[in-house]
């Protein structure tokens, strides 16, 4: 396995992250044990980097990892777990977005789940238009000082909200974030236009979600043809029909 530096810090991560999202585990074409076997061969296998999030099957992906994480005992210590804030996780007034009300809330509530101390990479899912940034990335800095976080970061920005949320923790003197995260694949190479670019002058490292576009780019996927049923798109067929628009499907066209 490779390793590298998260952006400029000193932490180094494989080169392939597990995300733990599971959506074969949402809508019951996997089960617990499964999944779990997954994490488990992952990290036999060299992998010491694993993304989750809050939201992700109303936080029952993190309370399964948490699990995983147990059995792994002293392997534990060599991963780095990441976990995110700001989807919507209830109907309450503050049951989504970057407050420090609901940051500091969550975090508590995914260590809970999945029976740790600290996360070691924690980030804002989203860029949230209805909180100030100071409010957010304090908070952030917060969780940093009291141990529940080692390294913060943000999945979603724009290079103009990058720019910004860095401008504001230099400002005030708090810990730069260490990563971006964002969608990239043969489909959606939007972030090349300026993004990294932005991540590569600033040091942030890159993490990637999404590579084979929730399986589209898999080759088993043509817009003339039913998905199977067994399959996330088989089960939401009328998101599929949204999303394997013409332009995608001559792209996968042209891979298969």
């Amino acid at each position: 396995m490779e390793y590298r530096q998260l952006g400029r810090f000193g932490v180094r991560v494989s080169s392939v992250c597990l995300g733990t999202a599971f959506r074969a585990y949402w809508d019951g074409r996997s089960d617990e044990k499964t999944c779990i076997r997954v994490i488990e061969t992952a990290v036999d296998h060299g992998v010491n980097f694993i993304d989750c999030a809050n939201s992700y099957f109303a936080g029952k992906c993190e309370t399964l990892l948490g699990k995983a994480l147990k059995g792994l005992k002293g392997k534990r210590d060599d991963l780095i777990v990441t976990s995110k804030v700001w989807s919507p996780i209830g109907q309450g007034p503050n049951d989504q977005g970057t407050s420090r009300f609901h940051i500091l809330r969550e975090i508590d509530r995914s260590l809970k789940r999945m029976q740790l101390d600290h996360i070691d990479l924690y980030l804002l899912h989203n860029f949230d238009p209805d909180t100030v940034l100071d409010e957010t990335l304090g908070a952030m800095d917060d969780l940093v000082r009291q141990g529940k976080v080692r390294y913060t970061g943000c999945c979603n920005f724009t290079a103009a909200q990058v720019v910004e949320a860095l401008w504001v923790n230099d400002r005030n003197g708090w810990g730069a974030m260490a990563c971006l995260q964002n969608q990239y694949n043969l489909l959606r190479r939007d972030i090349e236009t300026e993004l990294v670019g932005r991540c590569r002058q600033h040091g942030l490292g890159m993490m990637t979600y999404s590579p084979l576009a929730i399986g589209l780019l898999s080759g088993q996927f043509r817009r003339n043809q039913k998905p199977a049923e067994n399959t996330h798109w088989g089960s939401d067929p009328a998101r599929f029909k949204r999303v394997m628009t013409k332009e995608r499907d001559a792209v996968i066209g042209a891979l298969v």
